[in-house]
């Protein structure tokens, strides 16, 4: 299976290299600690202390290589400056009929925060906005129905 590129801002990069330092610094050695004390509380065979903590364990390993897959394979979003097309990495503000206008930056998903004003790429606003300029009008269709929206600004 083909490794997938992971589109990250510079600020989405470091707050995956700070998470995978501190699972593997921190929270590793503090599961490794609570197998060793539920092991030294005698059969782990009906301990549930010693469940838990595998569990945790199953769970980190997994976040762990996760995250080294996606810093492996990420490809960093660079600010060109100014643009008057939306691109990944561009702040874009939409104005749907009757609505006060909205701001959003258009992000890999991994770093896709809808309530914090970023978005996918790959999600229906994110794929109708990109490639668009200011004055534009995009439609998308969203689980109430199809969004008709324009363009007021891209930076």
């Amino acid at each position: 299976m083909a490794n997938q590129e992971t589109f990250l801002t510079p600020e989405g990069h470091k707050k995956l290299e700070e998470e995978l330092r501190y699972l593997t610094t921190v929270r590793r050695p503090e599961v490794a600690k609570a197998i060793h004390e539920a092991k030294m509380d005698g059969d782990v065979s009906e301990n549930a202390g010693y469940e838990e903590a595998k569990r945790q364990q199953a769970f980190l390993e997994g976040r762990i290589m996760t995250i080294q897959g996606m810093l492996e394979n990420a490809v960093i979003i660079e600010s060109n400056g100014p643009s008057d097309t939306v691109l990944l990495g561009s702040k874009v503000t939409v104005r749907e009929e009757g609505f006060e206008p909205e701001t959003y930056v258009i992000v890999g998903s991994v770093e896709a925060d809808p309530t914090g004003g970023r978005i996918s790429n790959e999600s229906p606003l994110g794929k109708a906005l990109m490639g668009r300029c200011a004055g534009d009008r995009v439609a998308y269709e969203a689980p109430s129905g199809r969004i008709e929206m324009e363009i007021l600004d891209v930076e």
